[in-house]
Order: C-alpha cells, then structure tokens, then sequence
C-alpha cells in the first residue's frame, strides 16, 4: 500500500472514530434527557400522592371548614349558603309541574307529571331554546319577557286544557345557575352575571320577582314557588328516589356539593330560621382549600393564568374544566427536556386546547399501540410521531392527575358524610344528638351528577375505591353512591311539587 493509501486509510479511520464518538455522544445525551424526561413524571407522581392517611387529612378539613362557614360569614373559604328548602320530594307527590332551566346561553323548559309514589315520574315534556345574542347585553325585562313568552307558548302547546282543573294554579321551580344571594327558598338576590351576560340593571335585584312579573304580564297562571341551583336539584331527584339521600355532588366541568343539616347547627342564621328540622345547604365546595391538599407546580401555574386566581383551589385539582390542562402543562415541561414528541407546534402553549374528554379517551386507549393516544396527541396538539414509549408516557400523566382528582373528590364526599355523623366515626359537633357510634350506621346515599362520574369510568373507580379506603370495610357497605340525572330540571319541577301549598312533608335526619 503506497503512502496515499495509508494516509487515506487512516483518515477514514479518524472519520469513523468521529462519527462514532459523536453517535455515542448523542445517544448518551438523549438517554440523560430521556431520564429528566422520566424524573418529571416521578416528581408528578410524589407531587400528586394521596396516600390514605393523606385523604384522612383532608375529611377532617373539609368537615372543620364546613362547621366554621356554618358558625359566621367568611368564617371559611366555603360560603355554606343557606337555600331556605327544607321540604325534599318524599314521594307522594301527584301532578303536572314545571320547570325553567338557566344557566348558560340555552334555556330549557320542562313540564313533568308526577303519579304519587316514589319514583313515578310518569310522564315529561321538555323544550329547548337558544337565548338570542342581543337579550345577554339587553335589560332584565326584555330578557325576562322573552323567557316569559317561551314558557307560555310551550304551556299552551303541551298542556290538555280539557285535562286541568281551571282553580288549579300551575307551580314552577326556577333554576337558575348564577351568583345568588338566596333569601327564601322561592326568592334570591342576583350577586353578578357570568357566562356571556352582561345585564346589568339586572344585579342586586330578585330573580324570581323578574320572572314572576314577567309571567304575569303574559296572563299565564303561574307561581314561581321555588328557586335552585343544579346540585340542589341533583339532591331533590336523589331523594325523591331514595330517601336515605343526604347529600348531593355534582363533578362535571365544574363541581360543587349541597347536604341536608339540622337547622340548629347553622348558628349564623339562626334568626332568620323560624322552623325545626333540617334545611338544604349549598357548600359551594369549589372553593375549599387546605395545606393537605397535594399541589403540584403545575397547579400553582394554572392558578396563576387564571381569570380567578387564589380561588376555586379545589375545583381546579378535581373538576373536568382544568383536568385536561394540567396535562398539557405536564406534556409541555416533558418537551422542554427533551424533544420526544419531534417538533412541537405551538399549540401545546394554548392553555385549555386539550380538553378532559379529549385526556379521558386517551388515558382509557386499550390498543396495544395507543394508537387512540397518537391521533389525539396528533389531531388536537400538532405533534408528528410519537414513539410508543412516549404514548404510555402521556397515559402514565393522565393516570396520575385523573387519580388525584377522584380521590381527592373522595375525600370531600366522606367530610361532608364526617360533619352530618355518617361516616361512622360519630361526626363533629354541630347539632343535638348527632354523634353516632359504628354499631347505629345507617344506609346512606350520595347522589351524584356529572359527566366526569358518570362517562369516565376510571375517574369513577378510582373515587369509589377511593370511599372503601377511607370509611373501610366495615363502613363502606352502607354509603352507597347513586348517579342522577337532570337536577336541574327535573329537580327543580320536583321541588316545585315538594314546596306546593297542597304538597307538604319536612324532612329530617334521624
């Protein structure tokens, strides 16, 4: 070999050695990245721990909390507003009622007939209708005449006038899904709007006395006998189905609790109480915070981005409105350590783009493949391929903060159960008689709404498991969960029936 061939032989050598060296280089890189990769899913995962002991912490928070906000005004971060409804359906009610539902740019109206034995709902008509643009910017009393106008041509157009009894007087529950300052349960005070509306000589004044007025003006023989908001309802049809109902949740896109309490233990408004018994009250339990609760940094920057920061702590680590954003949040930091999801568009930066059902359907992809995982990853994110591992690495994300969030709502369920005596432990003071031992447990029933319970199956057997954990197996037989459905407009019709003059029947906690 001639000295050109040697030296050409040698440079390839060199070549080959840098190439090499280089490759290696690389690959020791991508595995060290590939490792900050996996430490930010571990440090997710000890972030998000809700050991039992842990959820434990946070049911005897929930029920501290619950009795403070009963005691005095901003006395806890849960309002605990007193609803004024103290008659639940028992089930003898019997006849034709009605319903408004708003809460939002549609409306609904439901007429609703009722045999007299529980659970006969024997017959129901519902109308749907968009609010028009211009009346969510407008005055109260065109608003409330548009509605007034609906609800009379659908009475007349559903109902056999041959059928009523002329002396009867038709009775409505109101729904109405906004900022209230309850005053009776037939009456409140609206606090502000929200969802798009903007009316504003609206604010300050009873929402029922608008409707009610309104309804008058078109000579419909209507009264408005009561007024609600959903998870009230969502307990109304609860009870009507079942009455060892005593509590209501409702975990969806947002999330909230109501409870039947004993009227003597809600001192702050012992004045304005004139009756024994026991009242609905709504906890507006979004807003429930406490040190044991496990915050991630993720949390703390969703918090911080939002409208209302320093607010709705709970309802942000456990309903379905930010679910699928703190996954994005997650997803986004893993890209920052590595380039594993090839090139990011910037759509992974657009805060809420990935939305629970879209995180639901990806962390329950049975493929082998998680080839369910890729298409949304690719369809909603912009991302090119996806590596199996990397697949498995999202559902791992989704796991972890689906996990938390039912376990978490758990453990507010079981503090609600804590401060009334139903968890077996005998409850916190807050009321005569209420403690009782684990051989008096009663048959109790939460009754639940939402889509994130009822069509998330693993969101539901992680908060179900969840419940036997924390009552134990001893307890947990006789809490029993029951999925509802239309609080809001059957509820409402139900306690329209309820709280009827001819339609009386007080409820009370053993």
């Amino acid at each position: 070999m001639g000295k050109v061939g040697v030296k050409l032989a040698v440079g390839c050598a060199v070549a080959a050695c840098v190439v090499a060296s280089v490759m290696v280089g690389r690959r020791v890189r991508r595995k060290r990245a590939w490792r900050r990769v996996v430490r930010v899913l571990e440090e997710l995962e000890e972030g998000c721990a809700t050991p039992v002991g842990r959820l434990r912490q946070v049911v005897d928070a929930m029920a501290v909390e619950m009795h403070a906000g009963l005691v005095s005004e901003g006395g806890s971060k849960l309002k605990m507003l007193l609803t004024f409804v103290h008659n639940l359906p028992s089930g003898s009610e019997k006849g034709t009622y009605y319903a408004l539902d708003l809460g939002g740019t549609y409306f609904r109206i439901l007429r609703v007939q009722l045999g007299g034995q529980r659970s006969a709902v024997i017959g129901q008509d519902v109308d749907r209708r968009p609010i028009p643009q211009h009346l969510l910017t407008g005055t109260s009393e065109v608003l409330f005449d548009f509605i007034a106008s609906s609800l009379k041509d659908f009475v007349e157009r559903e109902e056999n006038v041959s059928e009523r009894i002329p002396s009867e007087r038709r009775e409505l529950g109101f729904t109405f899904s906004f900022p209230v300052k309850q005053t009776s349960s037939s009456s409140g005070i609206l606090i502000k709007w929200t969802k798009g509306f903007v009316i504003e000589d609206m604010v300050g004044r009873d929402v029922s006395e608008c409707l009610q007025q309104a309804i008058s003006k078109k000579g419909l023989d209507m009264r408005v006998n009561v007024l609600i908001n959903d998870t009230v309802g969502t307990l109304a049809v609860g009870h009507y189905h079942d009455e060892d109902t005593v509590a209501a949740v409702i975990i969806g896109t947002g999330t909230n609790a109501c409870y039947l309490e004993r009227a003597d233990a809600i001192i702050k408004c012992q004045r304005l109480l004139t009756m024994p018994g026991d009242l609905v009250v709504n906890m507006e339990w979004g807003n429930f915070w406490s040190s044991h609760l496990p915050r991630t940094s993720y949390d703390n920057d969703l918090d911080a981005d939002s409208p209302n920061p320093y607010d709705q702590g709970f309802e942000k680590m456990i309903s379905g409105m930010y679910l699928g954003d703190i996954v994005r949040r997650v997803i986004l930091r893993m890209s920052e350590e590595l380039d594993v999801f090839g090139l990011v568009s910037s759509k992974l930066h657009v805060p809420f783009i990935l939305r629970t059902p879209l995180m639901a359907a990806m962390h329950e992809d049975d493929t082998p493949d998680f080839r369910e995982v890729a298409k949304i990853l690719r369809d909603t994110l912009e991302f090119s391929e996806i590596p199996l591992n990397v697949r498995k690495l999202v559902v791992r994300v989704c796991d972890v903060v689906t996990c938390r969030a039912a376990r978490l709502a758990a453990a507010g369920i079981v503090g609600i159960l804590k401060k009334i005596g139903r968890d077996g432990s005998g409850g916190i003071a807050s009321g005569k008689n209420e403690c009782a031992s684990r051989s008096e447990m009663r048959r109790t029933v939460v009754a639940v709404e939402g889509g994130l319970y009822t069509n998330y199956t693993l969101f539901r057997e992680y908060l179900n498991e969840a419940m036997t954990q924390i009552l134990g197996e001893e307890i947990a037989p006789n809490v029993i969960i029951k999925v509802m459905e239309d609080g809001s407009g059957i509820g409402a019709a139900l306690l329209a029936a309820s709280h009827s003059t001819s339609s009386v029947d007080t409820v009370q906690i053993p």
